[in-house]
């Protein structure tokens, strides 16, 4: 998706906001990509060590697109923050989150001061992460729209738009209660720890009452989704909300080349050559992909169970073991018979992965996820049906769009949620769930067939939504013309 999306006569300034979280600035990343690929002017607002984390999408979009990152300082010591704490990862107690998210809010002035010294190319709009709701205030006194960017997509930000809305968990005191999603367009139950929002820390209700207001009171919504992937949702979204909501994804096909692939959230170098002549060397459709993420926080002994189940599989494996995940008992363990074990069969990723550029790979026939959108999406795109494993947040409606409207996957059977900021000491799902999981996607038989025909289907559906006059092709246009017809009629 590429070309001049201009119409009038002064050329559209998008202001992107992003969480300091890797999992929401790599959308907001490929958003800037989309946007000056259709000639707009972008700022992408960030800090320096994000900035540094950002290094390798700065060298691609030198190449002409008209990106600037701007790095505000970050008052991390001003609000009892480790120096360099900058990003969500970073934080190593929950006790620290309300103080991150005090901090952020902090960059209020410094922005609003960055933006009134662009005289030559005033921001047309601000498009910012919904859990930076203080950015309102920056655009109303700036004069300009504010749109929300959630990183959802539109089943879940349905799901906790009517939570909040109709304040359904207000007097449910059982975390394990079922909930009842009334008005949802479908039949829908959600046990309230598994409501999407539900990270208990106090102090954290009145940010989410913040983020709320602030929802009420942007000027439209954008989703890293497709309108053919969930009709029904994202027109109900539109309507309960009264707001207009922009898709424009999935954004993550803004990616022509390997280069840029590879390099997508980059934070450490891994050799992506030794990763494909693997993935080369197996059957097509073989090869099951596991990674949960880069907050998802698994105990040393659910490692060792899903090592286990996916040992006990025989199918070849690529998983990834991220750096927080990196016990010394499971190292212990990788390396005490089980590396040895499944050499032949088996690449174990510690850190960082190329995930895309895995899943996109012709060998690759299944994908066990924590169910972020970003890896729900990704996993779209490519056509691979997914076994969920979610852990907190939206991740568990994410699960239910994928596994009961979809249909392109199984669950593994997590009960439990897997809270942010710590995990649990045992076990939650056996090496014998994650064995059935994978068996019931990836056994050949009719039941695995239809799973890869509607993932292919899916996968279809994205590219013609993304490709030109598809529907989020014409979103994105429609978006920038309506942003800079604004800044046109103000100025």
């Amino acid at each position: 998706m590429s070309g001049d999306g201009q119409s009038g006569s002064a050329r559209a300034h998008f202001v992107l906001v992003p969480m300091m979280a890797q999992g929401h600035i790599i959308p907001m990343t490929d958003m800037a990509r989309l946007l000056a690929e259709n000639g707009v002017q972008v700022t992408f607002i960030t800090t320096p060590v994000n900035a540094s984390r950002l290094a390798s999408f700065a060298a691609h979009v030198e190449t002409g697109l008209a990106v600037r990152l701007v790095e505000l300082h970050f008052p991390a010591a001003e609000f009892g923050l480790p120096d360099m704490c900058e990003n969500v990862d970073m934080i190593q107690s929950k006790d620290l989150v309300l103080n991150f998210l005090e901090a952020c809010a902090a960059l209020r002035e410094p922005l609003k001061a960055h933006l009134r010294e662009q005289q030559q190319s005033p921001p047309s709009c601000i498009i910012s992460d919904t859990m930076h709701w203080w950015t309102g205030d920056v655009a109303r006194e700036l004069g300009i729209p504010r749109l929300a960017f959630s990183g959802f997509c539109g089943f879940s930000s349905l799901v906790s738009y009517i939570i909040c809305h109709d304040n359904l968990l207000k007097h449910v005191t059982d975390e394990n209660e079922l909930i009842t999603i009334s008005g949802f367009p479908t039949p829908l139950e959600l046990a309230k720890a598994k409501c999407p929002g539900r990270i208990p820390i106090p102090g954290m209700e009145q940010i989410r009452e913040k983020i709320y207001q602030e929802e009420l009171r942007c000027d439209g919504v954008v989703l890293n989704s497709f309108k053919e992937l969930e009709t029904l949702y994202i027109e109900s979204f539109e309507q309960v909300t009264r707001k207009k909501v922009w898709t424009v994804g999935p954004m993550c096909l803004c990616h022509q080349n390997s280069n840029t692939i590879a390099a997508r959230g980059n934070k450490a170098p891994i050799d992506e050559a030794e990763c494909l002549q693997w993935l080369d060397s197996m059957k097509p459709g073989s090869v099951i992909f596991v990674s949960f993420g880069s907050l998802a926080c698994t105990a040393p002994q659910q490692l060792i169970e899903l090592g286990l189940g996916l040992e006990a599989t025989k199918k070849p494996f690529i998983w990834v073991i991220k750096a927080g995940d990196k016990f010394p008992e499971v190292e212990e363990w990788l390396s005490d018979g089980f590396e040895e074990r499944v050499k032949d069969r088996g690449m174990i990723i510690r850190g960082w992965a190329p995930q895309v550029m895995i899943l996109w790979h012709q060998a690759v026939g299944g994908f066990m996820t924590h169910c972020g959108w970003n890896s729900t999406i990704e996993g779209i795109c490519a056509g691979v049906p997914m076994i969920t494993w979610p852990h907190f947040a939206e991740q568990f409606s994410n699960e239910k769009l994928v596994v009961e409207v979809l249909n392109i996957g199984v669950e593994v059977g997590v009960e439990g949620v897997t809270r942010w900021g710590h995990e649990h000491k045992e076990a939650m799902v056996t090496r014998n769930d994650v064995e059935r999981a994978v068996y019931a996607l990836m056994d050949e038989g009719k039941a695995e067939e239809q799973f890869r025909v509607r993932a292919r289907d899916c996968a279809i559906k994205a590219r013609r939504a993304f490709d030109e006059e598809g529907s989020s092709y014409n979103n994105i246009k429609l978006l920038i013309q309506e942003m800079g017809n604004k800044t046109n009629a103000c100025g």
